[in-house]
């Protein structure tokens, strides 16, 4: 019988597998003049989160429920009361302070790609692994800040950030060829990781596929086919290899909050568009982003509480 280590190495060489084929094929398709930088619009991307990026958290409420029993809560009620009050909080927080909820959010969600991007790799533990994960995962956050400046400028115009201190800073980076060192010392730090060759050569397609889509594409598609058909698809096997179950049974576990939170996500474009007057698409930046955020940080508490737990 396979063990947990060789399994998890062969899941993931598998999903790296797919993800560089389909990189490969988009870049190829683009440079033949069969795709452009935008061939994914807006309403495409949101789809593709809303199916395949958002179902990677959708069996949050069981974890949920786990870490309810080790605090000896019986209430699942207060699950769901916490997890949509942390929410919102982000939200609220967005609204009033969106320079300050952006910085939190692209520190916490580098550290969450660097983390999970690890699932299937050996990590000797050691008190710098929190910095090392963070450093490995803003890759995901400088790669388009240094290939797609004004674009990306243009997504944290949108999302609310009026802070010229914060884009003094960003312009210096960017003057200073800054962005570029820091990517490459993302990529370097892979090595403090784990210096197997065959993990090495795992994060080292991995990069290639990463710069390539960012190179090619505009900020959100890249990011799109990233998060849904690299990460997501990483996390939702962690979890099935977690809670013992197939594709199916993942699915009709995952379906009814994925689909709760599409609808909330479609109704929040549906606010902006009907009742703001925001024009769809950066209505629909606005959604992406500002939902991703608030979800990412009860996600990654509940993944905290379980680890400290279980350790």
């Amino acid at each position: 019988m396979i063990n947990k280590i060789d399994y998890k190495f062969n899941s993931n060489s598998k999903l790296i597998l797919f993800f560089t084929i389909l990189t490969v094929t988009l870049i190829a398709l683009y440079n033949g003049g069969e795709l452009t930088k935008n061939f994914l619009s807006t309403i495409s991307c949101l789809f593709l989160i809303l199916t395949v990026g958002v179902s990677h958290g959708a069996l949050d409420d069981i974890k949920g429920y786990k870490v309810l029993k080790l605090y000896k809560v019986e209430n699942k009620f207060i699950f769901y009361l916490s997890y949509i009050s942390l929410a919102l909080l982000i939200i609220f927080i967005w609204i009033l302070l969106p320079t300050i909820a952006l910085t939190l959010f692209l520190i916490i969600a580098a550290y969450h790609f660097g983390k999970e991007d690890c699932w299937s790799v050996p990590v000797k533990k050691s008190n710098f692994n929190s910095i090392i994960f963070f450093i490995k995962g803003s890759l995901i956050i400088l790669v388009p800040l240094w290939f797609s400046y004004e674009e990306t400028i243009s997504i944290f115009n949108t999302l609310g950030v009026k802070n010229q201190e914060f884009y003094n800073f960003l312009d210096f980076f960017k003057l200073n060829k800054l962005f570029s060192l820091l990517v490459l010392i993302s990529i370097l730090s892979n090595i403090l990781i784990n210096r197997q060759l065959k993990h090495l050569t795992g994060f080292a397609l991995e990069i290639f596929c990463i710069l390539a889509l960012y190179e090619a594409f505009n900020p959100l598609v890249a990011f799109t086919i990233y998060f849904c058909f690299l990460h997501s698809l990483r996390h939702t096997t962690s979890l099935r290899k977690e809670f013992n179950i197939n594709i199916w049974q993942f699915i009709k576990k995952a379906w009814p909050l994925t689909l709760l939170t599409s609808i909330i996500f479609l109704f929040g474009v549906y606010i902006l568009t009907g009742f703001q007057d925001v024009p769809i698409d950066r209505s629909i930046i606005n959604v992406i982003f500002i939902g991703l955020a608030s979800l990412t940080f009860p996600h990654i508490l509940l993944e905290y509480l379980l680890e400290k737990n279980e350790n």
